[in-house]
């Protein structure tokens, strides 16, 4: 396939566009090329708010839009679009409302989160966008992602703790639910859906839920470390010290272990990304947890 990737220098739009690649199709990646490129992908060098033709007489069997987060980034891209067989949107499981009772189903109505602000409702508003010009986009909501190329301080921060021996803090009693998906997973379900083309539209995605005490396990354990934990319970703001809201949620992804029922597992997946973290830690926004930590906690 032709397949054209939004972004291809970062993260999951790196990870997608070098995995399409990997499996002999023809990857064009669009970015402004301020970072360096994938190699055996052909670059579209350009803003997606100021594309000027450069899509003109180009036809793509696919195009996976990972870094659309608002209704005018959809319009601008599909503004410019000549031709194309599909279109998979990766929005974001923020469009579903704090209050909505768990777990959350693609039926359930969208709407603002608290947690999350205008980040959901621009998602959601990138959705619309989507389906209105493309009534079979193919719209996918994952959870927390997770694997190589992460840029985001969360795993990485649980691997520097486990490396330095150090006690981690974890707010209330760390029963929280959280939810992950492996970036390979979430490339191995744009592949089905693209080669399956199922009826369903939108789909949740991403692994069984696990507690915050059994996701910082498995991050010790994947830097063959043991597990020493201090509850934090005076109600200070835990992303002073921890990567996540204090909110947690669950996503029904039944439509998704369907089509796609073996998922890499987590704690192999957790193992790939620690790998890859020890040789590319210039890689991470690392932010400053650990000054936190040890001014207030300690």
């Amino acid at each position: 396939m032709k397949i054209l990737v939004t972004g291809g220098t970062v993260f999951v739009s790196k990870y997608v566009a070098e995995y399409f690649s990997n499996r002999g199709h023809k990857v064009y990646v669009l970015n402004r090329n301020t970072r360096t490129q994938l190699p055996n992908v052909k670059l579209i060098e350009c803003d997606r708010t100021n594309i000027c033709g450069k899509l003109k007489h180009l036809h793509f069997d696919a195009v996976v839009d990972v870094t659309a987060y608002t209704a005018q980034d959809v319009n601008n891209l599909l503004d410019e679009l000549d031709r194309f067989d599909n279109y998979v949107l990766i929005s974001s499981s923020a469009v579903y409302p704090e209050t909505t009772k768990l777990p959350f189903k693609e039926s359930d109505k969208v709407g603002a989160n608290y947690f999350w602000g205008t980040y959901g409702t621009n998602k959601i508003a990138a959705e619309n966008a989507a389906i209105k010009r493309i009534p079979d986009a193919y719209i996918i909501r994952p959870p927390y992602l997770y694997g190589e190329y992460n840029n985001v301080y969360r795993e990485a921060f649980v691997f520097d703790c486990a490396e330095r021996s150090e006690l981690f803090y974890i707010p209330n009693d760390g029963t929280m639910p959280l939810q992950f998906f492996h970036v390979e997973d979430l490339c191995r379900f744009i592949e089905i859906i693209l080669d399956k083309k199922p009826k369903q539209k939108v789909f949740n995605v991403g692994n069984a839920p696990i507690t915050v005490n059994e996701w910082v396990e498995a991050c010790y354990n994947a830097v063959g470390k043991n597990f020493t934990v201090k509850y934090v319970t005076d109600g200070r703001e835990q992303r002073c010290y921890f990567p996540f809201y204090n909110y947690g949620y669950v996503l029904d992804v039944s439509a998704q272990n369907e089509l796609m029922p073996k998922l890499l597992p987590l704690n192999e997946g957790l193992s790939r990304a620690y790998n890859w973290y020890k040789k590319n830690r210039n890689c991470v926004n690392v932010k400053n947890y650990f000054n936190y930590i040890n001014e207030n906690l300690k």
